[in-house]
């Protein structure tokens, strides 16, 4: 770092006019050294300037004096070539200047010294775009705080006040005051801060409901290996939509190379619902083996009957130690995506990946996939292709007709997951912390919530209508959510295309077989049984067993066969309207920041404040009384703050852990002989501050708890 000197060539310019009240004079007094300063900041603000404290002199604890400057007072001269320092400078040696010393034996404040020029013009109008003279209301900074917590941009945030206001011209800070004030106290949280953090809040989320699991996974160095929390509503909500689910990986957290891992399950209104959540640090064998198993530990060793995932090896062979009754899914959607890739090298590539797809959608039974896919191969000579033999071989696990005889409640896909990660992408960036995105994690937590408390009103106050004259469709719009009822109409307006002939009848049972037009050229043929007896109908497209919705094919047989009530085993359960659900009366997670004190009185004012604004708004009498009883309390709330200032108390009501931290310890004793300590500079002390940071090594992540609390586990059986 360069040697700086001070340079004291000044020339004097003009003063602006200000008013002669706000002028400083010798000889005026002020009760506290901050009303002085506050009596010259506004002086500054007037003429066009900002100013910094330039020394102050103390004896023993007490302030003796204080010299006040103009902030471009001083013009140093660095050592560092111009052409590499290039950041700009202030200083210019301002001779601007107030003096203020303490009179004895009187608690006042007195200027003794007054000089009011510079060396430099001032701009009054464009005073208010110094720094000094820009600052974040009270009003303001909560605003910030909501809308950060909330996942609202900074450039919103600040183009709202902007609107409140009227215009930039009329707020007395910019934008860039907004980013440094998050950067600074909403998302100043160092590593292992932020480690300590994340596990006091499952802690506060445990303290607050005791069904709340979670459990954590630790590296020798006492980092974060594994994590997976699930709250008190996801497990109750298992109970009813636990039955399929959908697991994803592919969000990233950049700060700390996590992977999240997402459980996703589907309620009766056929949404997104959460049941569980990880992060990894990598995608192992046995990294996907303990979340699994951890994860079924918190929904009391209940395995669910399908589980889709993407296409990952280490997941695959974890799921069939784990789970292995459970019915394992490929997500389609990843394998389709690939086609261009794999086979762009082909001749006729968007051929391929249209023929592809129609025999992967359109093979309607086993055999026929199996002929459709060798004609497909032969007729495009992919039959040594690697990746579709690869493919063929896991048919299983992928192909729609291989699968399509389990339930997976309309899930084909792990796009149900991915859907949380998109709204991840929009409030999460590379810089944000684990703690803010286990805070977006309980903001999608309660949007899904809202998303269902929504449905359910809609489904209790409303009723849509039925789009033809059958019992049947009555059946399910008195029975079904809003949501699955209109796929059960969207099957009934599909028999208006389709054509029943009866092939084969014998003792009640008949094989029916449904022509639909799906074009003005194509007629697709489905078998359906019929059996009067157990009143069972069965069609070969699977759309029941795979989504709990009877097609319209099975509905043309049943329109053929005169049935006027379908068997309660075609009306599910799990779509039902009338169903009381437990997870319905339990909120979701949801981490109250610890606010301090300050700002909860404000928040508390704010909301009783604005029932009085509304009712007096209605008539300029009523908005007069306010404004004369607003002037009152103005007045009496200034005289009892005049008449405390000088004192400090710290009450019960204030002391949390940030009021206790900043007490501070007795002054110590200056020993005899000590020389006084020389009034260092600001830059001086950073070059000592980053020596001393260069001597200390870097710490790992500290201990998440004492070592008496083990947070390997906290498997707390759910009751």
């Amino acid at each position: 770092m360069g040697v700086f000197t001070v340079l004291t060539r000044c020339i004097v310019q003009p003063l602006s006019v200000v008013d002669n009240e706000l002028v400083p004079k010798v000889g005026m007094t002020f009760t506290t050294l901050e009303d002085a300063g506050k009596f010259y900041r506004d002086y500054a603000k007037a003429a066009g300037f900002s100013t910094r404290v330039r020394c102050t002199n103390r004896k023993g604890n007490e302030i003796k004096n204080q010299l006040i400057t103009c902030s471009r007072e001083g013009k140093w001269k660095s050592k560092i070539s111009p052409t590499e320092k290039t950041n700009p400078t202030a200083g210019l040696n301002y001779p601007a200047r107030i003096y203020i010393h303490t009179l004895k034996d009187v608690s006042a404040w007195i200027i003794s010294k007054v000089v009011l020029d510079h060396s430099h013009p001032c701009c009054p109008s464009k005073a208010e775009m110094l720094k000094q003279h820009r600052e974040l209301s009270m009003s303001i900074r909560r605003t910030i705080e909501n809308n950060e917590e909330a996942g609202i941009r900074p450039s919103k945030t600040y183009q709202s006040f902007v609107a409140a206001a009227g215009g930039h011209r009329e707020l007395n800070f910019i934008e860039k005051d907004v980013r440094n004030y998050i950067t600074r106290e909403v998302r100043n949280v160092s590593e292992q801060e932020n480690a300590k953090e994340f596990g006091k809040y499952f802690l506060r989320m445990k303290e607050k409901n005791p069904n709340f699991f979670f459990e954590l996974e630790l590296e020798e160095d006492q980092s974060i290996k594994l994590a997976f929390w699930a709250d008190a509503r996801s497990r109750a909500a298992f109970e009813y939509f636990g039955d399929v689910i959908s697991f994803d990986t592919t969000y990233n957290i950049n700060r700390y190379n996590l992977v999240c891992g997402s459980f996703v399950g589907v309620n009766h209104h056929g949404q997104s619902t959460l049941l569980g959540c990880s992060l990894m640090k990598n995608e192992e064998i046995e990294s996907f083996k303990w979340l699994f198993q951890c994860w079924l530990r918190c929904m009391g060793g209940n395995a669910p009957k399908g589980f889709l995932t993407d296409q990952c090896a280490s997941m695959k062979r974890a799921l069939e130690a784990c789970m292995p009754t459970t019915v394992h899914r490929w997500c389609i959607w990843h394998i389709m995506k690939k086609i261009p890739s794999k086979l762009n090298g082909y001749k006729g590539h968007a051929d391929i990946e249209q023929e592809m797809s129609h025999v992967v959608w359109n093979s309607h039974s086993k055999d026929s996939f199996d002929r459709n896919w060798n004609d497909f191969l032969l007729n495009f000579g992919l039959a040594d292709n690697k990746w579709l033999s690869d493919l063929y071989e896991d048919r299983h696990i992928w192909v729609p007709i291989y699968l399509d005889h389990h339930f997976w409640a309309g899930m084909r896909s792990t796009q149900r997951s991915e859907s949380m990660h998109s709204f991840f992408n929009k409030y999460i960036t590379r810089n944000s912390s684990r703690i803010q995105f286990v805070k977006q994690y309980d903001n999608f937590l309660g949007s899904r919530e809202q998303a269902e408390r929504e449905s359910d009103a809609a489904d209790f106050h409303t009723v849509i209508p039925c789009a033809t004259k059958s019992s049947i469709e009555a059946q399910f719009q008195d029975a079904y959510t809003h949501a699955k009822f209109r796929e059960v109409q969207v099957q009934f307006r599909g028999k208006a295309n389709c054509i029943t002939i009866l092939k084969n009848f014998a003792l009640g049972y008949s094989i029916y077989e449904v022509g639909e037009q799906v074009s003005s050229s194509i007629f697709n043929k489905f078998a359906v049984t019929y059996d009067s007896v157990a009143a069972e109908v069965k069609c070969q497209c699977l759309l029941f067993e795979s989504r709990g919705i009877l097609c319209r094919h099975a509905l043309s047989v049943l329109s053929f066969e005169q049935v006027s009530q379908v068997c309660p085993r075609y009306i599910l359960e799990r779509w039902s309207k009338k169903v009381k659900r437990r997870h319905t009366h339990i909120k979701s997670s949801h981490d109250e920041s610890v606010m301090e004190p300050r700002s909860k009185r404000f928040d508390q004012l704010v909301f009783r404040s604005q029932n009085i604004c509304e009712f007096a708004s209605e008539s300029e009498e009523l908005t007069a009384i306010l404004h004369r009883a607003y002037d009152n309390v103005m007045a009496e709330m200034e005289a009892l703050k005049a008449k405390r200032k000088g004192t400090s108390s710290l009450s019960h009501e204030d002391a949390n852990l940030k009021s206790v931290n900043e007490l501070q310890s007795p002054p110590r004793i200056r020993t005899k002989g000590r020389p006084k300590n020389r009034l260092g500079s600001k830059l001086e002390k950073q070059i000592a501050n980053a020596t001393k940071k260069k001597k200390t090594k870097v710490l790992s992540e500290i201990n998440l708890f004492d070592a008496t609390s083990a947070v390997h586990s906290n498997s707390s059986q759910y009751q």
